[in-house]
């Protein structure tokens, strides 16, 4: 399966990834390498636990441009 993810640097300098169409699939790194391995396993786990609970493996997201 190919998902879309967001990579964000935070604060700390701390690589964060999101996978918007899987609910509270984050993880992160110390780089963004690291940051891009560590969501794939996440994924995977996301994706285990949502079938267990017969939950919906994945929602529907899309991206929109606002303008402020």
């Amino acid at each position: 399966m190919r998902f879309n993810v967001t990579v964000d640097r935070d604060e700390d300098g701390v690589w964060v990834v999101e996978c918007p169409s899987i609910p509270g699939c984050v993880s992160q790194g110390t780089t963004r390498e690291e940051a891009l391995e560590n969501i794939q396993e996440a994924i995977h786990l996301c994706l285990e636990v949502r079938a267990e609970r017969g939950m919906p493996l994945t929602v529907e997201t899309r991206q929109v441009e606002v303008l402020v």
